[in-house]
């Protein structure tokens, strides 16, 4: 038996899971989980409905924490720390670990308001910076052409797909390390929805990427590599080529061919 996926040593890890157990209450959620991300790759999660995979993506950051009743055990290891530690800076944490939601979320400010957000809260004052940054960003998700004549206009006039871009422009604003998307174009048309994944391809050159997506085609088209969960259980963590071609677990053989899910 040989590794189940050859890392040559090039790729680094961004988060290193260990065992990790999560309760809703006296409810086991998550079971175990055991796997690495990698740097600079798109990261897919797929699975049923409630199988626990914006469960998983939302311990990345932490942001599972807000919920009452939620418990952890194991390891999350990001930039040498186990995130389950208490010693951890929630703001430093997620400055470096962005998130981006099913529903764009834009806050009810102007465009450039909202991609300056990051940037203010974390101590940036200066105009001019802020300029470069919201323009940078902007232009990062291919917006900027479309916006940049009503960039002090409600973000809440632009289109849905205009929106979702606009909320990884903002999550982008503060250079974090990892994009965490939570089925960002679950919400989309067809057209929207091929934007967002050429924008992730395109991030993948600075950023890491995990993304929960319920579209397996979706995960066929820009991961690296695919995780399928069910029952809360990590079923099986390989390339994504190896996954939909030739899954090593015939649960996920049979959720890749839509004979469940």
């Amino acid at each position: 038996m040989g590794q189940a996926i050859a890392t040559p040593a090039a790729e680094k890890s961004v988060f290193d899971i260990k065992n990790l157990n999560l309760w809703y209450g006296k409810n086991l959620a998550l079971k175990d989980i055991d796997f690495t991300i990698y740097n600079n790759e798109i990261t897919a999660i797929i699975g049923p409905s409630g199988c626990g995979k914006s469960t998983f993506i939302k311990t990345l950051n932490l942001m599972i924490q807000n919920i009452p009743g939620v418990r952890m055990s194991g390891e999350i290891n990001y930039e040498q720390t186990n995130l389950l530690n208490d010693r951890v800076d929630l703001v430093d944490l997620r400055k470096k670990v962005g998130m981006v939601f099913q529903k764009a979320n834009p806050f009810p400010k102007s465009i450039y308001e909202n991609v300056a957000y990051g940037p203010k809260i974390h101590g940036m004052k200066k105009k001019g910076k802020l300029d470069e940054i919201v323009e940078r960003s902007l232009r990062d998700v291919f917006l900027w052409d479309e916006v940049k004549d009503r960039l002090n206009t409600s973000a809440l006039g632009l289109s849905g797909g205009q929106q979702q871009r606009l909320c990884i422009a903002r999550a982008i604003a503060t250079k974090p390390d990892v994009i965490l998307m939570d089925e960002p174009t679950s919400a989309l048309d067809p057209i929207s929805t091929i934007k967002i994944e050429e924008l992730a391809l395109e991030l993948k050159k600075n950023y890491s990427i995990v993304m929960v997506t319920h579209n397996m085609q979706q995960a066929a088209r820009v991961s690296d590599r695919t995780a399928f969960f069910l029952m809360g259980e990590l079923i099986e963590y390989d390339q994504t080529n190896k996954i939909f071609s030739a899954p090593s677990d015939k649960r996920t053989e049979d959720y890749v061919t839509g004979r469940f899910g």
